[in-house]
Parts: structure tokens; C-alpha cells; sequence
């Protein structure tokens, strides 16, 4: 109870004091006034409330006028208070439930009545629906048997008519009103198509003058309804259109109606505008009219498109092809290839309209028959172009390069001298100076594969879907012949006449360029491929066939590119053979002054290096992929073996031995820079073998059980011992005995 003195006081009114007696009714009720029930209740602040209202409750007139007596009086009284405020609510809410009650009894009497009510009126509904459904079926009954009474006798009255009528033709004296007033050209119809279809059935002898005038009245009545129907149409009058249409339903000419309103409808049009353009508006517009007109709107639609296509856009195509057919054939071609997608194109927006129920088909046909004649011959021009547009790309190159195409010899006699000269190493023919040039144009390929990525579309769009793979495969073995062939195969085999032979001292090598270019020409080759060849021939047979040559192609031009390499890593060798020939002097490992400085590493080794870090830049530059570490490991692996070679060629002094030791730690940097760990491994290898040419006689032994040189034949070993100036004096051979 120590925290009421903490609370802040609220804002209410002071009350006057009163006598002890009335102390608890009064402060009762001023305790139940209503702000103290303020929501949202909470209980600690309505106990608080309480305590500062109450005289003595509180520390609002000094902690020595806090009175807890008082406060407890007056909380006793409140709570009296409110316990007779809880008898109050309890009774009232009682009432309220027992009145509830008694609503709800008297709502369930009342829903009881209704249910019941509800019943008796759809008994009600019932027999009256059954009442209807007797005097609806007697009415029918009733109606089916004077229709039959009136039926023949409204046979018979038109029989008479038609007698009559047919009377005044056989007398050739036609009378009647019907025949001469224009408003009544519906019901004169309807008497000449009867007449007509009696005149038929009778013989000709007896009644060819009466089905002469017959037949000339029929005619003449269907020029009138077309000239009535062709009036409406200009003037736009759809209902008498609509009735005109329908008269003519029953009559021979009924589709030379539909031809005039097709007619009537293009005039004015396909002038001077676009034809496709126009026909889509043209077709949208008449598509929205005809069925308010005619009863069967997609057979006139059908007889529209058909109208357009035979007519308007043939004769288009015609015009624009015919010009550029015999003079210029890439632009034949093209024109071609434009209004044959733009005709699609038409036939999609047409396909939107009602035109009947296999219209796609039936615009597929149309359009076929728009293109038949240039569709006939079209893969022949297309090949023969692109034949003539490769070949002339090629020429323009070489003529660029003022180059003369050479024969290049292929067969089994190439082959031959291929396997010659891999045994013998000898040069069996004359080597080709290319002055640098590898004969490659990526400027050309992306010109030949344009040229035939252009065929290829045209192929689709332009092929029927039977002809298609084997069209494509045509285009394809176009681009095998100028692209692999007279341009890939050519510069590969002028490449490889270029390297030189590995005793030659031409340092040129353009090899590894051809190389470069080549794997640049492989992957846009192989895109193509992909992208343009592989959609068209997937889902045919040709597919393996296709894939088989491209195989072949690229196999071939890999076994050339193989070949090439190995030959240019043989002039590599045999450059850095001839530097040290050169360069490499016996007394470098056997000075004849061993007090001498040693140099860091001979000229031989520096020149050698210089020339490896080179063309281990050259390779890498040229190729991607697993190529590079295929050809560096080969490289390393030859590299490993000239020096290995090289280094048994001299005898070597205890200086000598070092000056071959700081060799090979030269050699040992290129290597690292080959980033290939088994040629890393070779030369560290190698380097262990050149410590044999300095260590002591004594450590010999333990050397050659070192973890590097354990592994190495005893042979090696000894032969590389055997190369020490001290190998006798000190008689090291008894080592490996």
C-alpha cells in the first residue's frame, strides 16, 4: 500500500467532508461514480483511483495525514457498494436472458408456421404444374393435327399458284403483277427457282418452249437480284444485302453473288499502298460484315483470302521477283526470302478470322500455290549462289594477298611421304616461305558463315518440311568445301610446308599462328553448326550423317594441326640444339685455368633460356584449354631430353661440375615457367644428377641413395659419374660394381 502515495494525482473534483454516520453511503456513492470505470479497465489503477479520492488515502496533504483506518472504512464501503452494483447487473442480466427466451420460443413457433405454410403452397404448385403440363401437351396434340389439315392444304394452294403462273408461261403471255413490280422481286424469286426446279422434270419434246421461257425468266431474275444485291452494297444498305443474299441461297448463281461482293470489295484497293498491309485491314474490315450478311460467312471469307492471294499478292510477287531473278540472284534471293515471310506473316494474322475449320492448312496451300514456280527451282539457285559468293570471297582474299593458289598433293602419296618422313626426318618437300602470312581470315570465315547462315534461314523458311533436312544438308556441304576445304585444309597444308626442317637455321616459325587462328575457326564453325544446322535435320535421318562428317572434317584437320605441332616442337628442339653447338664450348666445364671465377651460367644457357621462355609464351598465346599443357609437357619432355643429352657431351672438372650445376638451375627456372610438374620434376631430377659431377668421392655413395636419384637406373647413375675428370684417378667406378 506504500506505492499509492506515488501516484500522480488525477483530476477530480474535492468533496466536502461528511459526518461519520452517512460517512459510507455518501463516500459510496461518490467512490461509484462512472469515470472510475473508464475503459480500458485495469484494476490497480481503479484501486489507486480509489485511494486518492478517499480523505487520508493519500500523501496529497502531507504524509501526517495519511489515515489507513479511513482508507479501510471506505474500501469496505465500496466494496459493499459494489457487491450490491453485482446483484443489480446479475438481475438484469437474468431478465434480459429470460426475454431472449421467450423471443426465440415465439421466433421457432412463428418459422414452424412458415414451414408449414410452405408446404401447402408447393403441394399447390405441383398439380398446377401438372394441370400445365396436360393442357400443354392437348395443345400440341391439337396444334400437330391442324397442321396437318393445313399443311396439304397449303400445298394445294401453292400448287395452284405455281399452275397458274405456270399456265401464263406456257401461254407465253406473262401477266401477273408479281413479275412487274420491284418491290415484290423477293416473291417473283421465290415463283421462277420453284418454277425452274418443276421445268426440270418435263420431258423436252412436249414443253421445251415453256422451259425456254422459264429458263430465260430465271436467269434474268438472278441479274436482277445481283444488280439489286451490288446497289445495297454501295450503298451500304446491309439489310437489303442480307435479303437479296438469302433469296439467291436457292439459286445456280448464288456464287457469282459472292464473286461480285469479293469483287465490289477489293475496288479501290491494293492501288498504290502495301498489299499485305492492306490485305489485313481488307479482310478484318469484310470479316466483321459478311456475317450480316451471308448465312454461311466463312466460306465467302475463305473465297476472299483465296481471291486475294491468287490475285493481288501473286501478281505483286511476280512483279517484284521477275526483275531481280536474271540480273542479280543475291538480291532474288533475299526479295524471295522477304515476301515469303511476310506472306506467313499474313497468313498468321488471317489464320485470326473465321475462314473455316482447317484454315491453316488451307492458307498454307494458298500460299504455296502464290509461290509454286520460283518454290521449284529455289534450292538450286540458292546453291549455286552461295557456291559462287564462297568462291569469290576466297579469290578476293588471295588476290588480296597476292597469292597464287598452289596444288596441294592429298591422297596416298601424301600420306607416304607424311610416314617418310616421320621415320627419316628428311625434308621431302621443298619448304614453302610464307613470309609470316598464315593464309587464315577470320574476316573471311565470318563472311563465308554469314553467307551460309543467310542460306540456312532461307532453307527453312523456304523449303517444303519433307525437303528440309535435305536441303540443309546441301548448304552444309557447300560450307565444308570452301570454309574446311579451300580454306581451312589449304592454309593448314601450306603451314606445314612452311616449318622449316629441324637442321635448318630459318628461325621462323608460323605454325603455332595457323594453330591460333584454326581453334578460333573451329569454335565459330561449331557454333553454326549448333545454332543453324542442328534445328533443321534433328528430328531426320540426315542427322548422323551430318554428325559423322563433321567428325571426319574435324579429325582430319586435327591430325594436320597434331602433325604441325610436332614438327615446330622438332625445329623448336633443333634451334635450341644448334645454339648449343654453338654456343657451348668444351672448355665451359673443363677450364683450363680452374682457378678461374665461375661464371652465373654459360652464354649456350642463357641464350637457350631465353629462346624457351619464348616459345612457352608462343604456346600459350596460341592455344586454350588442354592444348596448352598437352603441348607445353611435350615441349618440356624434348627440352628435358636435349639437355639431358647435351650435359653427357663433355667431361667436367669440380669447377665444371658447378658451372653445370648454375646451368641447370637456369634450365631448371624455364621449366617453372612451363607450369607442368612432371617437367618440373625431370629437371629436378636432372639437377640431382649434376650434383654426382661435384660431390666428394667419399659422399658418392650416399648421394646415389638420395630420395631424387633413387628412383633412376644405376646406369644413369654410372654413366653420369663416368663423366667426371676424376672418375678414373679416384676410381669411382667401384661404386656401381
Amino acid at each position: 500500500m506504500a506505492r499509492y502515495g506515488k501516484v500522480s494525482r488525477p483530476s477530480v473534483r474535492t468533496e466536502r467532508r461528511l459526518p461519520r454516520g452517512d460517512e459510507c453511503s455518501a463516500s459510496s456513492g461518490s467512490m461509484a461514480a462512472p469515470e472510475l470505470f473508464e475503459e480500458p479497465f485495469h484494476a490497480d489503477d481503479y484501486v489507486e483511483r480509489l485511494a486518492w479520492r478517499c480523505p487520508g488515502g493519500g500523501i496529497k496533504e502531507g504524509a501526517d495525514h495519511f489515515d489507513p483506518k479511513r482508507l479501510l472504512e471506505e474500501f469496505t464501503c465500496h466494496i459493499q457498494e459494489l457487491k450490491l452494483l453485482d446483484d443489480r447487473i446479475q438481475r438484469k442480466v437474468e431478465k434480459l436472458e429470460q426475454s431472449c427466451q421467450r423471443e426465440a420460443r415465439e421466433y421457432a413457433r412463428h418459422v414452424e408456421e412458415l414451414l408449414k405454410s410452405n408446404q401447402v403452397a408447393f403441394k399447390h404448385f405441383q398439380e398446377l404444374d401438372d394441370h400445365i403440363s396436360n393442357v400443354a401437351t392437348k395443345v400440341c396434340h391439337l396444334g400437330d393435327q391442324l397442321e396437318g389439315v393445313n399443311a396439304p392444304r397449303q400445298r394445294a394452294v401453292e400448287a395452284q399458284s405455281l399452275m397458274k403462273y405456270f399456265n401464263e408461261f406456257l401461254k407465253g403471255s406473262i401477266s401477273s403483277e408479281v413479275f412487274s413490280n420491284r418491290n415484290k422481286i423477293q416473291d417473283a424469286a421465290d415463283i421462277i427457282q420453284k418454277l425452274h426446279l418443276i421445268a426440270q422434270e418435263l420431258p423436252f419434246e412436249r414443253f421445251s418452249g415453256v422451259k425456254g421461257r422459264i429458263a430465260s425468266k430465271y436467269h434474268d431474275m438472278e441479274h436482277q437480284l445481283i444488280k439489286e444485291f451490288t446497289s445495297a452494297q454501295k450503298r451500304g444498305d446491309i439489310a437489303r444485302m442480307r435479303e437479296m443474299a438469302a433469296v439467291m441461297l436457292h439459286f445456280k448463281g448464288y456464287s457469282h453473288c459472292v464473286d461480285v461482293y469479293i469483287e465490289q470489295c477489293q475496288e479501290g484497293k491494293f492501288l498504290f499502298g502495301d498489299p499485305f498491309e492492306e490485305a489485313v485491314l481488307l479482310c478484318q474490315h469484310v470479316s466483321r460484315q459478311v456475317g450480316e450478311v451471308f448465312m454461311s460467312p466463312e466460306n465467302v471469307m475463305a473465297r476472299l483470302v483465296q481471291s486475294i492471294y491468287e490475285t493481288k499478292l501473286k501478281g505483286y510477287v511476280h512483279e517484284r521477283l521477275e526483275e531481280s531473278q536474271k540480273n542479280d540472284v543475291e538480291q532474288y534471293l533475299c526479295r524471295f526470302h522477304e515476301l515469303y515471310s511476310r506472306t506467313l506473316t499474313l497468313s498468321k494474322h488471317l489464320a485470326d478470322l473465321n475462314i473455316g475449320t482447317d484454315h491453316h492448312a488451307y492458307l498454307a496451300k494458298l500460299t504455296k500455290a502464290a509461290f509454286l514456280s520460283y518454290l521449284e527451282n529455289y534450292i538450286d539457285m540458292e546453291i549455286d549462289h552461295l557456291r559462287n559468293r564462297s568462291s569469290l570471297i576466297l579469290q578476293r582474299f588471295y588476290e588480296s594477298k597476292n597469292h597464287q593458289k598452289r596444288p596441294i598433293a592429298i591422297g596416298s602419296i601424301q600420306d607416304l611421304k607424311e610416314r617418310i618422313r616421320q621415320r627419316t626426318n628428311l625434308p621431302l618437300s621443298p619448304v614453302v616461305e610464307t613470309h609470316g602470312e598464315t593464309f587464315l581470315s577470320q574476316d573471311v570465315v565470318v563472311s563465308l558463315l554469314q553467307e551460309s547462315k543467310m542460306a540456312f534461314e532461307r532453307c527453312q523458311k523456304l523449303s517444303d518440311q519433307s525437303d528440309l533436312p535435305r536441303n540443309a544438308v546441301r548448304i552444309f556441304n557447300i560450307v565444308v568445301e570452301y570454309l574446311c576445304s579451300e580454306h581451312m585444309d589449304y592454309a593448314l597444308e601450306l603451314g606445314l610446308l612452311a616449318i622449316p626442317s629441324p637442321d635448318s637455321r630459318n628461325t621462323s616459325l608460323y605454325f603455332l599462328d595457323v594453330v591460333h587462328q584454326a581453334n578460333t575457326i573451329f569454335h565459330l564453325f561449331d557454333k553454326q553448326f549448333s545454332d543453324h544446322l542442328m534445328p533443321l535435320i534433328s528430328s531426320s535421318s540426315k542427322m548422323t550423317g551430318c554428325l559423322q562428317k563433321k567428325k571426319e572434317v574435324i579429325e582430319q584437320m586435327e591430325f594436320k594441326l597434331a602433325t604441325g605441332i610436332d614438327r615446330t616442337l622438332n625445329c623448336m628442339v633443333g634451334q635450341m640444339k644448334q645454339i648449343l653447338n654453338a654456343e657451348q664450348r668444351k672448355t665451359d666445364f673443363r677450364p683450363e685455368d680452374e682457378g678461374r671465377v665461375i661464371n652465373q651460367y654459360t652464354t649456350a644457357c642463357a641464350k637457350v633460356c631465353t629462346y624457351v621462355r619464348h616459345q612457352v609464351e608462343r604456346v600459350r598465346r596460341s592455344m586454350d584449354g588442354k592444348n596448352v599443357e598437352a603441348v607445353l609437357t611435350e615441349l618440356g619432355l624434348r627440352f628435358h631430353r636435349l639437355i639431358f643429352e647435351h650435359l653427357q657431351q663433355f667431361v667436367y672438372s669440380s669447377n665444371g661440375g658447378m658451372l653445370a650445376i648454375c646451368d641447370l638451375n637456369e634450365y631448371r627456372k624455364s621449366a617453372d615457367d612451363f607450369q607442368i610438374p612432371l617437367v618440373v620434376q625431370l629437371f629436378d631430377s636432372l639437377h640431382a644428377l649434376c650434383n654426382l659431377l661435384v660431390v666428394a668421392p667419399d659422399n658418392l655413395k650416399q648421394m646415389c641413395s638420395g630420395e631424387q636419384l633413387t628412383a633412376l637406373d644405376r646406369n644413369v647413375l654410372h654413366a653420369f659419374v663416368q663423366l667426371r675428370v676424376d672418375y678414373k684417378s679416384t676410381r669411382l667406378g667401384r661404386h656401381f660394381s
